[in-house]
């Protein structure tokens, strides 16, 4: 079991509905030292690749996302779900559903921070169905520039998300991959990695 799984087993709590709640220490309260231990993990994983970039989508992956670019050296760039009046200039914009909140938003990026010169890592917190994966791929694509790698801190195998996005050709780093849950007795199984 690696650090994360071990964090997960110990403070994760599983609610009905196939719903993993580690707000806790990932997602609402962040656990600093974790989400260091996790940019150092993901910096291992992607070792080699040219990076220059770093793309999520608020508001979850925002921490880790930054927290791992001190790691590679690079600036993050978070997909808004909102248009607001601070955003100004042409966007790339993609619709994605969020299996946590049962509703679809279009998330933007604007045109100036994503180019055909990136080289773009993918980060959140959670990989369950693919779509905000896929609405964040769909944004690189736009700016004609490319996918070097997808880091997730938990996928939940038994979703097709992760098979989705392996199927797509795309280097796809969870660093836990919940097998199973039971709500009834809390346990949590992981996929053997």
């Amino acid at each position: 079991m690696n650090f994360l799984e071990e964090r997960i087993a110990k403070d994760g709590i599983v609610k009905e509905g196939n719903v993993l709640k580690v707000d806790s220490f990932l997602n609402h309260q962040m656990d600093i030292e974790l989400l260091n231990e996790i940019g150092k993990e993901l910096k291992k994983r992607f070792e080699g690749k040219p990076i220059n970039k770093i793309l999520t989508i608020e508001a979850s992956g925002i921490g880790i996302a930054c927290v791992a670019a001190q790691y590679f050296g690079v600036p993050v760039v978070f997909a808004k779900k909102a248009k607001s009046i601070n955003l100004e200039g042409e966007m790339y914009v993609a619709e994605v559903e969020s299996f946590t909140h049962k509703c679809k938003n279009q998330v933007i990026v604007a045109k100036k921070f994503l180019g055909e010169d990136d080289h773009v890592l993918i980060i959140d917190d959670f990989l369950a169905n693919g779509c905000a994966l896929q609405g964040l791929i769909q944004i690189v694509q736009s700016a004609g520039a490319s996918v070097e790698g997808i880091g997730i801190a938990v996928e939940k195998g038994f979703q097709s998300g992760g098979r989705i996005i392996r199927n797509l050709g795309y280097q796809l780093e969870s660093l836990a991959i919940v097998e199973s849950m039971d709500s009834e007795n809390g346990t949590i199984y992981f996929r053997e990695q």
